[in-house]
């Protein structure tokens, strides 16, 4: 009772309202008059540092224009963007909420930071394009979109160093897939990637370690592919938002209250449209929960979304309805694995994919090397842990890249670690965009391992559609919620 009378007494003094006097008194008088309460406070409460009570600074606010789940770069970019493109400075208010502010288990630090060009649809095309752009130039003026200010440049902040690595990715097709590499290659010169066809002799004299046994035609990027950092534009896009305003909660999202209406489709089904009003807010490592009103909720939970999703009413419905539609969403745990081979590729080696589905890329100048390989459908691990299986590398990883590079017959495997994909399993491709019924839901997942190098490109789309009601830089209406409804797959083949 005594803490909570001295509390209640005290409270418009401790705020920090009013300090410039204090009856008459000076600044330094006040500071020390607190000073003396502070001390006060201690000896009747010995064993601990004071620290004002009922302190709510942990606690998201009550109220946000939009609350984006999820803290990766996708969720990132699309609160970057919302304030980069807010008509008036400050007008919107964003709140990022992200349950692991270690990052520990995000799939942004746990990738391999490749970015590439080479894609089967033109909308990943055009997104990695754009994102590359965004990369390029970070700490810069933008060029592509005649701005006015930097990127992710912050005043009185030393610029980023993405480590940009711009060693182009390498793309082997056996016989069976060299037709279909041409008419992706096609396409993507078309769209102003810089990529080129290289016949096995080709391949041979300009990397001869490779070992062109099987191989019928390579697609080689040229430019504005390679890979980077992912932990520093995760760090960066957070530094910059902080500058803008945007606010970041460490909690999980529980629950969303929304309201419902009824109406009748021009073909006589009955829909349910359902806005969220509140979003709830549990706190770590406690059952307090905040409640946050909001406007507009993005859903940018990654490998998590479909369950976010749930939570907001998709999928819960009659089977063969949108309201009963699920956002197809769901974790798949990948290996990567670290090796060292003193006889490996040299400097001048890029990412590389084999036809096989292994794939490598150099880590670092003292060959070293990061790859791995998909499983398939029968050999997908169990995602409810992070735990590694060396015997995958050795028994389906390491045999392909040996066949493909002869030196890594004798490479020695130093460390390993296991990262989830937010796997789309309607057609590994992004979603992008509303909800149909859930009006006020936004998404910006389901990318299936290529989120962070298409993620500043995604998150200008989703900021579009939300400020313009329609995509502008590029048409992602592919890549809409709809489809699943409608079974229109937006099949993307090159997954690695």
């Amino acid at each position: 009772m005594l803490r909570r009378a001295l509390r209640l007494r005290l409270g418009p003094c401790l705020s920090g309202r009013g300090l410039g006097t204090y009856r008459g008194g000076s600044t330094l008088d006040w500071d020390g008059k607190v000073s003396k309460i502070k001390k006060k406070f201690q000896s009747i409460f010995p064993g601990g540092a004071w620290s004002p009570l009922y302190d709510t600074s942990h606690l998201p606010p009550e109220r946000s224009d939009v609350v984006i789940v999820g803290g990766g770069v996708l969720g990132l970019s699309v609160a970057y963007w919302l304030k980069r493109l807010e008509k008036q400075q400050g007008a919107i208010q964003v709140l990022v909420v992200e349950r692991d502010h270690t990052y520990a288990r995000a799939s942004t630090v746990l990738s391999v930071g490749g970015i590439r060009q080479q894609f089967s649809l033109p909308e990943n095309v055009q997104l990695s394009l754009f994102s590359a752009e965004f990369l390029r130039n970070i700490n810069f003026l933008g060029r592509a979109f005649l701005c006015t200010q930097e990127y992710l440049a912050v005043v009185d902040d030393p610029p980023l160093d993405l480590q940009f690595n711009p060693s182009g990715y390498l793309l082997l097709a056996s016989e069976e897939g060299a037709a279909i590499m041409e008419r992706n290659v096609k396409m993507q010169r078309q769209e102003g990637a810089k990529v080129c066809l290289m016949s096995p002799e080709q391949l041979q004299k300009k990397f001869p370690w490779i070992n062109t046994e099987g191989v019928a035609l390579a697609s080689y990027g040229l430019e504005n592919e390679g890979w980077f950092d992912p932990w520093c534009l995760l760090q960066g896009l957070r530094r910059k938002l902080q500058s803008m305003g945007v606010l970041f909660c460490q909690g999980e999202v529980t629950r969303f209250i929304s309201s419902s209406s009824h109406m009748e489709t021009a073909s006589g089904e009955q829909v349910t449209l359902k806005r969220i009003h509140e979003v709830h807010v549990k706190m770590d490592h406690s059952q307090e929960f905040q409640p946050v009103e909001c406007a507009i909720v993005v859903n940018a939970a990654g490998a998590w979304s479909g369950q976010i999703a749930e939570l907001a009413g998709v999928g819960t419905g009659p089977p063969g309805t949108m309201q009963g539609t699920k956002l197809p969403v769901e974790p798949r745990k990948r290996y990567v694995y670290l090796w060292h081979c003193p006889q490996g590729p040299g400097l001048e080696a890029p990412l590389v994919a084999d036809p096989s589905g292994a794939y490598f890329r150099r880590e670092g100048l003292g060959n070293s090397y990061l790859g791995s390989c998909s499983p398939t459908e029968e050999e997908e691990p169990d995602p409810g842990n992070l735990e590694v299986d060396y015997d995958f590398f050795q028994e389906k990883v390491w045999p392909r890249l040996a066949q493909r590079v002869p030196a890594f017959e004798t490479l020695k495997v130093r460390s390993a670690w296991a990262g989830y994909y937010d796997y789309n399993t309607f057609d590994q491709n992004g979603v992008v965009g509303p909800h149909p019924l859930v009006i006020n839901m936004y998404f910006a997942t389901g990318f299936s391992g290529h989120g962070l190098q298409q993620a500043p490109a995604v998150g200008r789309a989703v900021a579009e559609m939300m400020l313009e009601g329609h995509f502008q830089t590029i048409n992602l209406s592919p890549f809409l919620f709809g489809r699943f409804y409608f079974g229109e797959k937006a099949q993307e083949h090159c997954i690695l």
